[in-house]
């Protein structure tokens, strides 16, 4: 363990033990760093590294304080590292493997807790999906607020940040355009009307299925996009 990760392990036990909670404001560098029981410089290290992580929040001219450690807050950041990997068919093809296992089983959760609204909600973005037809840009928007509803619906919030954050928007909108262009949107919002349909059921099993249907769909066709790409280079 280097000097850096004790410094931020430190910090963390003072989270942990709420000798720091959250909202609260961090003491002074000299005094942190004495009580941490390390040079300034590891202190401010480990402070920096915990602002990354979104556990800490520094305020200009005003001082350091712990967050309110929400895991959707925490977890936010993923969403700019899926970004970033946009150029790695590997890491994008183990993002949608993500996707397939966490999708479905928090479809059948959704299907137990929705409520009327949150089904209206839904069913709004699945009625703009169908108008777009081969406008991309409305396509992508609609299907990712018909996700976020979706998943919204199964009430964790946790889960909720983690599949907003490996979905990623460019990704999606590269995928709607491959479907565009190959004349394969009309499958894809038929699979969009089989998730609706099994939730309006209120059936866990049958939306579960039919969200893995079109996950793994949407992954084969990623997988063979990714393939076709390699075979050209």
């Amino acid at each position: 363990m280097s000097l850096t990760d004790k410094a931020i392990e430190r910090i963390r036990e003072l989270i942990r033990t709420g000798a720091l909670p959250p909202g609260s404001k961090l003491p002074p560098e000299p005094e942190l760093a004495a009580q941490l029981g390390l040079s300034r410089n590891l202190a401010r290290e480990a402070v920096k590294a915990l602002a990354v992580a979104r556990v800490l929040e520094v305020r200009r001219g005003d001082g350091t304080y712990v967050t309110s450690l929400q895991p959707s807050l925490l977890l936010e950041s993923l969403g700019g590292a899926v970004e970033l990997l946009q150029v790695d068919s590997g890491a994008l093809l183990d993002l949608m493997e993500v996707r397939r296992l966490l999708e479905p089983a928090a479809t059948a959760l959704a299907a137990t807790r929705i409520s009327d609204g949150q089904l209206a909600q839904v069913k709004k973005h699945l009625d703009a999906m169908r108008d777009a037809r081969e406008d991309v840009e409305a396509l992508n928007a609609h299907d990712a607020a018909f996700h976020h509803a979706v998943v919204s619906a199964a009430g964790n919030e946790s889960l909720l940040t983690l599949l907003e954050g490996v979905s990623g928007r460019t990704l999606r909108a590269r995928i709607w355009r491959g479907l565009v262009d190959g004349r394969a949107a009309g499958r894809t919002l038929e699979e969009h009307e089989a998730i609706f349909a099994a939730l309006s059921a209120r059936d866990a099993a049958l939306s579960q299925a039919a969200a893995l249907l079109h996950v793994s769909n949407t992954e084969r066709w990623l997988r063979e996009h990714v393939e076709r790409k390699g075979a050209m280079h």
